[in-house]
Parts: structure tokens; C-alpha cells; sequence
């Protein structure tokens, strides 16, 4: 499975469009820096690469898991910056304001409050956990969470196996930014580091904003990522947080407590469990 995600990694990197540079080289006037030719054109509006069409019938195994992916490892500090928007490109944008941008506008439709899509959420109520305003001394002090206050995203996605491919596959379903309690932030006497889910949004719902927006790719600048490509190839370090279960779905938290060790444990024998599914399959 790993070795099938690389493959793909590598050739999205390769059939990657330019980014706002292109056309610098044979431009005239800074107005024709970033325009497209007929080719790039016709190639951003095939949008994402479409699922393929799985059938019920054909599922013989499947887990729905729940990750977080942390924002301070190295690897994941794609999704992380740019932080500072005033002084780069229009089409560099991180994560987060990429899902903001497509909220504000429009294109991402609906948000929700949990990963089980139960209700959605309006942009005021999103608005209400990013935007805290204080009045003090007669002085009013607003306070908004931004890229920088997001230290990771929590996704779920369904690992499950084809019989029609007969391999194990994923599917990423919805993600999550997870940021602080803007309530509580700057507040005396109160200390609260944990992380909470900001907003919840239907992964294939976001993935024609995920994919126009690039990621900056160190290898070769001319040559930029989507969103959608890196989140597809699972281009990202994760921990398991939770399986689907007979006792409601509980995080693994609820039942290895006050030990990170054994949680991380837990976690890597959720996650070889998965791996051993489609050695299983070819063993009965």
C-alpha cells in the first residue's frame, strides 16, 4: 500500500501544474506574470481526479478510523504554512485559510460540528470559535484564531478492501483543524493547551477548493502540489486516535489513560492490525 501511494505521489509531483510564476519568463509586463497559456487553462478545469465507483457488494473488510495530524512535525509543514499573507503570492495559502477562503466564498457549502455530520454549522457559529471580543477598562480587544493557532487537523477516513482490485485501499472522508479555546486565550488564572475540533468538513465536498489550491513543493518550485494530491497520497505523519468499535467508537484515551507511551502503543497495533488485513486476505 505504501509503495502504491509513492507511485502516486511522485507522478502528481510530475503532472503538477506551475504555479503564479508561470509565464514570467516570456512576459511583457508584470500584468502578464501568472497568466495561463490554452494548455494550463484546459488542464485546471478537469479539476480533481473522480473516484472510481466502489460497490458495498465489493467491500469484503473495512475500519473507519480517526488520526491527528500533528502541524509541528516536519513533514506535515505543508499544510502549516504560509503563515504571514501579506508578503507572498495570492495562490500560497495554508490549509486552514484555504478552508476558510472556500467557506467565505461559497465553493465548500457546509460545515459541520462533529465527524458523524449529525449538524451542520453556520459561518457565524464557526465565526464564534475563531473571534473572541473583550472590553476592558473601556478598551475593546478582539481576539482571532489563525493559521499560526492551528496545531493540527484530526481526519477520519475508512480503510477497507477491493475485492474487484483485491488490495486494501483508503478513502479520506472529512478533516478537521483543531486550534485552542479563543474563549480562554490571554485569560488569567485559566491554562487550557488542549486542542479542540473547529469545524468538521465532508473531505470530497472540499476537494475542487483542495485542488486548486498549490502547496509549495521544495523539490522543484515550478512544480507545485494541490491540497487534494497531498491528502489523497497520504502525504502526512498521523497518529491513530480512535477505531471504529463495539464500545461507541471511545478514543483510545478512554481506555489507556495517564500513559502516552502505552496510547502510542495502542495506536501502532490499531494501525499494523489494518496493515495485516490484506496479508489475511490472501492467507485463507
Amino acid at each position: 500500500m505504501f509503495k502504491n501511494c509513492l507511485i502516486l505521489f511522485f507522478a502528481l509531483i510530475i503532472g503538477g501544474s506551475v504555479n503564479a510564476q508561470q509565464g514570467i519568463l516570456n512576459a511583457k509586463s508584470v500584468s502578464e506574470i501568472g497568466m495561463k497559456n490554452e494548455e494550463q487553462a484546459a488542464a485546471d478545469k478537469e479539476g480533481p481526479i473522480p473516484y472510481g465507483y466502489v460497490d458495498d457488494r465489493d467491500v469484503l473488510w473495512s475500519k473507519v478510523v480517526w488520526e491527528f495530524v500533528d502541524l509541528n512535525q516536519k513533514i506535515n509543514l505543508p499544510y502549516y504554512f504560509p503563515i504571514d499573507t501579506t508578503n507572498i503570492s495570492s495562490d500560497r495559502r495554508s490549509l486552514f485559510d484555504t478552508l476558510m477562503r472556500g467557506i467565505k466564498q461559497g465553493k465548500i457549502k457546509e460545515a459541520y460540528t462533529d465527524s458523524y455530520f449529525t449538524s451542520k454549522i453556520t459561518k457565524d457559529e464557526i465565526d464564534s470559535r475563531l473571534i473572541s471580543v473583550r472590553e476592558e477598562g473601556g478598551y475593546r480587544d478582539t481576539i482571532r484564531l489563525q493559521t499560526q493557532d492551528v496545531a493540527g487537523y484530526m481526519i477520519k477516513g475508512m480503510w477497507y478492501f477491493d475485492k474487484r482490485q483485491g488490495e486494501l485501499k483508503y478513502r479520506l472522508l472529512a478533516l478537521a483543524p483543531m486550534g485552542k479555546d479563543v474563549q480562554t486565550i490571554g485569560v488569567q488564572d485559566i491554562e487550557d493547551d488542549n486542542l479542540y475540533e473547529l469545524f468538521w468538513i465532508f473531505f470530497p465536498e472540499a476537494r475542487g477548493v483542495l485542488h486548486d489550491a498549490k502547496v509549495f513543493n521544495p523539490q522543484n518550485a515550478s512544480q507545485p502540489i494541490s491540497f487534494d494530491h497531498l491528502l489523497n497520497a497520504r502525504r502526512f505523519s498521523s497518529t491513530i486516535v480512535r477505531e471504529e468499535n463495539i464500545y461507541g467508537n471511545r478514543a483510545i484515551t478512554d481506555y489507556v489513560r495517564g500513559n502516552s507511551l502505552f496510547q502510542l502503543l495502542e495506536a501502532d497495533k490499531i494501525k499494523e492490525g489494518i496493515r495485516n488485513r490484506e496479508i489475511d486476505m490472501w492467507n485463507y
